[in-house]
């Protein structure tokens, strides 16, 4: 058979314009597709629920890509051993309480299996503004992420989501959103995002399950982006806490789904 080009390329724009249609309204938008988000989606989708996860980058996976400078292996502690066997992630032990997992493993699983219990992944795709009703985030006004590197202006799209989480990291970029462009305080100590403090594992891995919580009406936050709204600690390449905020978030969320379903 003969391969058209103008075939394959209406291939491509129908298909992702298909799948983005699909996504202008869900459950849950989650913002950021590292260890956390991954996880939070993977869960969500398992429950039947509609979720959509954008990624400003070409690649997923956050932090966990690199493991520690680089050096693509990931440590994971004890308590989290039983989300890696949910996510059919294989791990190693090291010494006593200590795993270890290949990073590149580790976020492909994580992703695949996402994805195929139904989460749509987005890439390129970056969170300029939040849908604001009723003092509450109901949506995601999102953009190519090229636009915002080559300053240019374009106007964004909209989407809908019963809920949304803040899955990116360090820079809490959600958060910093509504704190930026809203008048309202969040559900912090401060009522602005708090930044992260310098590294302390130990403290840091509990803190970020502590922390997964609703910040802001219709917004959640989890893994990193946990810390670094409620003011604890960084905690570097050991990812247990980042897998257990996304199923505790996921979770969570699914309660409130659960109640809304059942009003």
């Amino acid at each position: 058979m003969a391969l058209d080009e103008i075939i394959i390329t209406q291939a491509i724009i129908d298909r992702f314009t298909e799948k983005l249609k699909a996504c202008l309204e869900v459950d849950v938008a989650i913002v950021g597709a590292g260890p956390a988000g991954l996880t939070a989606s993977y869960y969500l989708s398992c429950a039947g629920f509609k979720v959509a996860l954008f990624e400003r980058k070409l690649s997923v996976g956050g932090g966990m890509w690199g493991g520690g400078m680089m050096f693509n292996e990931i440590v994971v502690q004890e308590d989290a051993k039983d989300v890696l066997d949910a996510l059919d992630v294989a791990y190693r032990p090291y010494r006593e309480g200590y795993y270890t997992a290949d990073a590149i493993e580790a976020v492909t699983t994580i992703a695949s299996k996402s994805m195929k219990a139904g989460t749509r992944i987005f890439n390129l795709i970056e969170v300029e503004d939040v849908l604001l009703q009723n003092n509450t985030v109901q949506g995601l006004v999102i953009n190519w992420s090229a636009v915002s590197i080559a300053g240019l202006h374009v106007d964004p799209l909209t989407m809908r989501a019963k809920f949304v989480i803040d899955a990116t990291g360090h820079p809490a970029e959600v958060m910093h959103l509504i704190e930026r462009k809203v008048n309202i305080k969040l559900n912090t100590a401060t009522g602005k995002v708090m930044g992260e403090r310098s590294m302390w594992a130990e403290i840091a891995e509990e803190d970020t399950l502590k922390n997964t919580r609703e910040a802001f009406p219709g917004v959640y936050v989890t893994g990193m982006t946990a810390n670094a709204t409620y003011g604890s600690y960084r905690m570097g390449p050991v990812f247990g806490g980042m897998i257990r905020s996304g199923r505790s978030v996921a979770r969570q969320i699914q309660q409130r789904l659960a109640g809304n379903d059942q009003a």
